[in-house]
């Protein structure tokens, strides 16, 4: 280890390049298997507390993993009873659905003759030279939809599994990570893993309780108001406002889809739409800071990046769970002298003033980069665990 940071700054650079690049490499290549391990990761953190709950009530520990297992998939067997009620709802609505979709692109047909050369006649011609093109495009997407269903129980078949072991190899696991750092650096690394669950903990519990009042604030709204499918938009709309920035964009259109197929009218799109952005305003701006705090801070640029890359690596899974990854990473970084630059990449300790001009801003000190917390209203974790 000395020997390496005896070399050249330049040379250490590259060694540290080459090796993100590689560890990149391995991430894309084991991502159905990493993916799982991750996700059960970060479930087995949620489920901790119970656990403890569990045994200080003198359960045995095999029987208060497999209550606290059992309370999970208690919780996802009703969401996805809440979606297949839902959706059952949506099939049976199917030719009314048909009906005004016909009467959309009806409007929308005439809207072309009108405004441009074409008549009707020809834009039927048009869709009828593109069908083969269309058909291929649909085979080979459902193919590929065939693929990611057999992934999806491969998933959630290893999830359980891998959830069980690591609550019940939690301590080896604590013992491995202890055993990589010399006894000098144990308080550091404790201190790194305990914010570790405090921030873990605080964000994935604070997904949880967003996605519940995000379903009552707009499926609850656009059901008073008279929208169709109103509580199967807002569900759809929670889970994906979970993804950074994309998974909002993506709830809007879906949101527009569903509305603009289930009425013959526009108002209901314009209803859904305000809705939308209403909740989401309450969300960013009152709710969620509230719920998750301050305490690690990502900066938009590397939260938009990091959801992309992880759902090319990982596809919605690497969405989900790429801010909590890139929050893990952070601890890590700032914590190291030597990896320090990195955790400031990802952060928001934003400086005033330009370190072309404050020679302090420069350097990797412990006091600079904790007043550019105060400046930026980063609250310490300070929650017991």
């Amino acid at each position: 280890m000395n020997s390496f940071y005896s070399l050249p700054i330049t040379v250490r650079r590259a060694i540290e390049v080459m090796g993100l690049f590689f560890l990149g490499w391995i991430i894309v290549l084991g991502n159905g298997i990493l993916a799982p391990i991750f996700m059960a990761f970060f479930i087995s953190i949620m489920l901790l507390p119970l656990l403890q709950f569990l045994c200080r009530l003198k359960f045995p520990e095999m029987l208060a993993i497999a209550v606290s297992l059992l309370a999970l998939i208690v919780v996802l067997g009703l969401v996805v009873w809440f979606f297949s009620s839902q959706i059952s709802n949506l099939v049976r609505d199917f030719p009314t659905i048909q009906q005004n979709v016909m009467g959309h692109l009806n409007s929308l047909s005439t809207w072309v003759e009108e405004h441009s050369p074409y008549s009707s006649e020809e834009q039927m011609e048009f869709i009828r030279t593109r069908s083969s093109t269309i058909l291929n495009y649909a085979g080979s997407f459902l193919s590929g939809a065939a693929l990611s269903v057999t992934s999806i129980f491969v998933f959630v078949g290893l999830l359980p599994i891998y959830i069980f072991l690591m609550l019940f190899y939690r301590n080896l696991l604590l013992r491995f990570v202890f055993l990589w750092f010399p006894e000098e650096m144990h308080g550091r690394v404790g201190e790194a893993l305990h914010e570790m669950q405090i921030i873990i903990k605080s964000y994935l519990f604070g997904l949880l309780i967003q996605v519940s009042y995000m379903t009552v604030l707009v499926g609850g709204t656009l059901l008073i108001i008279g929208i169709k499918h109103a509580l199967l938009i807002g569900v759809i709309f929670a889970f994906l406002n979970l993804i950074p920035y994309v998974g909002a964009l993506l709830g809007n259109i879906i949101g527009v889809l569903l509305t603009l197929a289930s009425s013959s009218e526009l108002w209901p799109i314009i209803t859904v739409l305000g809705v939308i952005a209403g909740a989401q305003f309450l969300d960013n701006n009152i709710l969620m800071p509230r719920i998750v705090g301050s305490k690690v801070k990502i900066n938009a640029m590397a939260t938009i990046v990091g959801v992309l890359v992880a759902g090319e690596i990982a596809g919605i899974a690497g969405m989900f769970l790429s801010l909590p990854i890139i929050a893990i990473l952070k601890i890590v970084f700032d914590r190291s002298q030597k990896f320090r630059q990195w955790g400031v990449l990802f952060g928001d300790e934003r400086p005033e003033r330009s370190p072309m001009r404050v020679p302090a801003l420069r350097k990797k000190s412990e006091a600079v980069h904790e007043q550019l917390k105060r400046q930026n209203e980063i609250e310490p974790p300070h929650e017991d665990v």
